[in-house]
């Protein structure tokens, strides 16, 4: 039987007091971080190996299904505001389509040949990356993907919650994240579901860092896309440059339309 469908450490759910069954989620969250600890030299690997990749052009991609897919596609979608990389670097794909992220699709998983099919879409190329993300480490939808990816020489990662899967056995670089049973039996998007988020944030934030879209321990290429980012756009320009008023730095960021464009445009005038 595989870890993530063995039965959970706790039984009679239903006889449970609230806090009893809020109790028994938070204990086995906590456990969570450790499996991931193990993990972090496969996550190195996978983001030195797609950094390079991503410098020389190629793209990041996401597949999955269920709440794999969904958690690809909040992956990818918050790099464009965070980071400033344009749309369709990092691009996350879901089983059943688009409409999938709010209603679960049945099915959609089981086709091996479809997750090639929406990868074509995007005209995937050598030197792109895809990341495959199965809990199980068995859905055909992701497999298909992964093993057509691999044979035109993109670079192909998974993070999966079961050992020696056959999803990890079709990339190059595996990651699996073994949390044990979940607190409902077979409910993977609780642990596995969690492990996978941390994983892609750490891949996807240590990727940016990398090709040097954080200066320091800022986000200075985020977008300017509403009032809070601008304040915060603002602070940082002051912290940065050393200048005292709010006005004149928020003024210099709205007018350059970037921390590190309005950075900049300081030091060159001091030159």
């Amino acid at each position: 039987m595989r870890v993530t469908e063995q039965p959970s450490h706790y039984s009679d759910l239903d006889k449970m007091s609230t806090l009893e069954l809020l109790g028994g989620i938070n204990a086995e969250d906590k456990t969570v971080a450790f499996s991931v600890e193990k993990c972090i030299p496969q996550i190195a690997k996978l983001v030195d190996a797609a950094t390079e990749r991503m410098r020389a052009g190629g793209r990041l991609f996401y597949i999955g299904a269920g709440t794999s897919g969904r958690l690809g596609i909040v992956d990818a979608s918050e790099i464009p505001p965070t980071y400033g990389l344009p749309q369709g670097i990092v691009i996350g794909i879901i089983a059943g389509g688009d409409g999938a992220i709010r209603v679960a699709v049945e099915n959609a998983e089981d086709d091996i040949g479809q997750g090639w099919k929406d990868m074509l879409k995007f005209s995937p190329a050598p030197n792109d990356t895809v990341v495959g993300i199965a809990s199980s480490g068995r859905t055909p939808y992701v497999l298909g993907a992964l093993r057509h990816s691999r044979e035109i020489g993109m670079l192909t990662g998974c993070i999966v919650c079961n050992p020696d899967s056959a999803v990890a056995a079709a990339c190059e670089i595996p990651i699996e994240a073994v949390v044990g049973p979940e607190f409902v039996t077979g409910s993977t998007r609780m642990k596995s579901g969690t492990a996978q988020k941390l994983i892609l944030n750490m891949i996807s934030t240590s990727i940016m860092i990398k090709l040097g879209r954080v200066k320091g321990n800022k986000m200075v290429d985020m977008q300017l896309s509403n009032e809070k980012l601008v304040e915060r756009g603002a602070l940082m320009i002051m912290d940065e440059t050393g200048i005292s008023d709010y006005s004149r730095a928020k003024e210099l960021l709205l007018k350059c339309g970037s921390v590190r464009a309005a950075i900049d445009s300081l030091k060159n005038r001091e030159r």
